[in-house]
This record gives structure tokens, sequence and C-alpha cells, in this order.
């Protein structure tokens, strides 16, 4: 059940509470003993007023505390012989709402009153006007009513501290297997690219010093390792800390497109429409897209040229990237891990993603991802 759904079955609960505590003191009211008099329809009045007040005992329990308790005085003065239902009512919502200090200073209060108003009616004399005060707000009553109200405040407080403490232990635990990935791409990655990015280099170094030509292969190696390197590095900063490292996006798209442009690959970008400001997952997701897709080019599809067109729709982003690589649509390509990987990111921000062989050959990866403007 939806927060908006709950809300409205309370309210309408609420509702049917009172209206019909306020029907039931309007029953007592008219067949019980009453003085002739023309405070009938004030203390009529009385009865409806301090049964509707409930319908606001959630937003403002104090308030609806004194004016149950003033329509009960009010109509005991009048003469209606009526017990102070709505009241009860008002005390247990107080109660509930932590408001215990309030609630048995009003409640000794009425118990003085309301002796005084019972004599003000003129139909009891002293003893009978006290019998109909403890009668109209019988002391148990009032009791277990606070007691209840008590009862339900602390179990709603132990189930708020319950929650709190299973979110608190969930992000611990979610603190620490971030940490204990860290350490482990730290301890079998950082060192093996390590070595792949100091060889290069050493190779491109002295492949220069002796004024040979260095290999385009070899350049792109070099790279590819400060590359792999600079992501390994965000990345583990990202899963220590994973507000301090700003993340790729739509901006670093055009780099990407250069490096496959580095290594042979005849590769373009066209982005269309006007830019505008989105999601940081959305805009994560782009890079991931662009970068996984060129890279399986690049190892995979024997292509000699890609294509990444970007339109930037007014509530989403749409992104294909196209090959003319050996697929054909009669081979149907094994999803790796990073078609995998490419589909869940699109599938958890509710885009769709299509990747498959084009009937005029090679290959094609599409995507569209919502953006919502309003947030």
């Amino acid at each position: 059940m939806s927060a908006g759904e709950s809300g409205v079955r309370a309210r309408l609960g609420d509702w049917v509470i009172a209206v019909g505590v306020a029907a039931a003191l309007l029953v007592t009211g008219l067949s019980g003993q009453r003085s002739a008099t023309n405070l009938d329809l004030l203390g009529y009045g009385l009865l409806a007023a301090g049964g509707l007040a409930l319908v606001a005992r959630r937003r403002a329990p104090v308030a609806v505390l004194a004016v149950t308790g003033l329509c009960a005085v009010g109509y005991q003065a009048a003469g209606f012989d009526v017990p102070a239902v709505a009241y009860l009512f008002a005390v247990y919502a107080a109660v509930r709402a932590g408001h215990r200090t309030v609630t048995v200073a009003a409640s000794l209060a009425m118990l003085a009153v309301l002796p005084l108003a019972a004599l003000a009616s003129g139909l009891h004399d002293t003893g009978e006007a006290f019998a109909q005060a403890r009668g109209a707000l019988e002391l148990a009553w009032l009791i277990a009513a606070g007691a209840a109200g008590e009862a339900l405040r602390q179990a709603e407080q132990r189930a708020d501290e319950a929650e709190r403490t299973r979110e608190e232990t969930a992000r611990r635990r979610a603190d620490g297997e971030r940490l204990h990935i860290a350490r482990e791409l730290h301890d079998s990655l950082t060192h093996q690219i390590s070595v792949i990015k100091v060889q290069a280099e050493v190779a491109v170094h002295v492949a220069r010093r002796h004024g040979e030509e260095v290999p385009p292969p070899l350049l792109a190696i070099q790279e590819a390792g400060r590359e792999a390197a600079r992501e390994l590095r965000a990345t583990l900063e990202a899963l220590r800390d994973d507000d301090t490292t700003p993340p790729r996006g739509l901006d670093d798209v055009p780099e990407l497109v250069e490096r496959a442009r580095a290594i042979g690959l005849d590769a373009t970008l066209t982005i269309e429409g006007q830019r505008h400001d989105v999601p940081a997952a959305v805009d994560r997701t782009v890079y991931r897209i662009v970068q996984e897709s060129l890279t399986n080019i690049a190892r995979h599809a024997d292509a000699a040229t890609a294509s990444v067109r970007i339109d930037c729709r007014p509530n989403a982003l749409a992104i294909r990237i196209d090959d003319d690589g050996k697929a054909t649509p009669g081979t149907a390509p094994t999803p790796g891990l990073g078609l995998l990987g490419m589909r869940e990111r699109v599938t958890a921000l509710g885009g769709r993603l299509r990747a498959e062989p084009r009937g005029e050959g090679g290959f094609t990866v599409q995507a569209e991802l919502p953006v919502d403007q309003t947030s």
C-alpha cells in the first residue's frame, strides 16, 4: 500500500470515528434526562462538536483534548447527563502523541470542574452532582484510555528504534562490503595493470630513444594502461567513499571516441538535441554504454568504422552505437558480462536496451534512458 493510500484510509477512519462518537452522544442526549430550558439547542451543539472534534485528534491532539473537555463541561452544565466519551478518545490520542503531562493536568481539571457543571445545571444537589460527574467521567475508563495510549506510543517508539537499528546495521554491512571489494580489487588488479602500463611506457621510451617509429598498437596499450589505472583508482575511491570522486559521464564521451580513433578505428560522435542536466546515474550509464560498446568493437567486431549517436530529447537520452564488423543477422551473439552489465544498468533506470546484429551487417547497441525533468 502506498503512503498516499494509507493516508486517505487514516483520514477516512478519523471521520468515521468522529461521526460515530458524535451520533452516539446525540442519541444519548436525546434519550436521557435533561432540563427543559432554552439551553437544549446549545447542549446538542456541544454534544455534536465534541464528537466531530475527534477528526483532528492526530494533527492537534492537545487542542482536541481541550475542545472535547470544554464541550463535556458545557453540555453537563446545560443539563445533559451524557458520559464524556469524546474526551476519553482525546485522552487516548494525546497520550499516544506523547503529551502525558498536559493530559494528566487536563484530566485532573475535568474531575474538579465536572461536579460544578452538574450543579450549575440545576438538576442535582451536591451529592448527586458529584455522582453524576463520576458517572460522566469514570476514573477507571480515564486511566484505561491513558494507559492504552501510552502503551501504543511506547510500542511505536520501539518499532521506530528497531527500524533505525536495522538501517544502521545494513549501512555498516554495506560499508564493510565496499571496503572488502576495494581491497580485493586493489590486491588482484592494481599490480597487473601497473606492470602493463610500466612495460608499455618503457617500450615506447626505448623505441623513441633509438629513433624508431612507435607502433600505434603500442601507443594504444600505453594509453589504455593509463586509463585503466585511472578507472581503477576512481573505482577504489568510490568504494571507499562514494561522495569523493566525481564520476565520468556524458562530457567524457568525446574522450572515449578519441581513444578509439587512436587504435585505428574510424569512430565518429554525433550529439543531437539540446543538452540539459540529467541525473548522475543516467550520466554515468551513458558513459559506460559507450565505453563498453567501443571496447567490444575493438576486441571482437573486426570493424573499420563505428558511429556513436546521442540524441538529447526533452524526457529521455537515446544512445546508438553502430559498427560495420563481421556480425550478421543470422549469428546470435553470446551475451558477455559487459552486455549483461549494460542491460542491468539500463533496466535499473527504467530504460530499454537493444543489442543485436544489423541487417546490413555489423552490430548495433541502442539504449533509451528516461530523464525526469521535474526532479
